[in-house]
């Protein structure tokens, strides 16, 4: 037996009695707004807010919202939208050239003003990063308090790759000057909706 072994043979006999982990506490406060405390954070990172009231036309909004948006990829509905056909196979000059994005998100976090966005939504991994601006849109129902909570809520078992998205891409890094879309997204809506799709 070689010392490496010997050594690993006597850190498996001396290994402690497994302990169950401890509770931790998601620390959520019941009595707080969290749709307030949503919109304040998203303002805070960068971030547009746009509420869907019933009746609403999603493609309509989106069209008074980004009138020169010419290329426009999306994974929901978007009526009367001409949409570049994107998914996983999509050549990078066609993706590179993409005006909006719309992309469905799974739910999104009061705390700081995230949205979750897994791989099987995202259309193409680099989409959400390229494109020159990102709409998310999620289920009002979908709201969690803070971050502790939104953990329990991603799929681990199925997941291969999954981010949460905070405001537009933004910099601070050369001369304490803040830039805004310098490495990804010039700018992030989050529209927040009863029912994903349009109305």
């Amino acid at each position: 037996m070689s010392t490496r072994d010997q050594m690993l043979a006597r850190v498996r006999q001396n290994k402690p009695e497994p302990l169950p982990l401890p509770d931790v506490p998601t620390f959520v406060n019941e009595s707080d707004d969290l749709f307030t405390r949503f919109r304040d954070a998203l303002a805070f990172v960068g971030g547009k807010l746009m509420e869907l009231n019933p009746g609403d036309s999603l493609s309509e909004s989106l069209r008074q919202s980004f009138p020169d948006a010419i290329r426009v990829a999306s994974s929901v509905p978007l009526p009367g939208i001409d949409l570049v056909s994107v998914d996983t196979e999509t050549d990078k000059m066609v993706i590179e050239q993409i005006d909006l994005t719309v992309l469905k998100g799974d739910f999104f976090v009061a705390e700081n003003g995230a949205v979750w966005l897994p791989e099987p939504d995202m259309l193409n991994r680099s989409l959400p990063f390229i494109t020159q601006h990102l709409v998310l849109v999620v289920d009002r129902n979908t709201l969690v308090p803070n971050m502790h909570v939104a953990y329990q809520h991603v799929d681990r078992a199925s997941l291969t790759y999954g981010v949460f998205i905070c405001g537009p891409s933004k910099t601070a890094d050369i001369e304490q000057s803040l830039v805004v879309g310098a490495h990804g997204a010039r700018s992030l809506t989050v529209v927040v909706t009863a029912e994903i799709g349009d109305k």
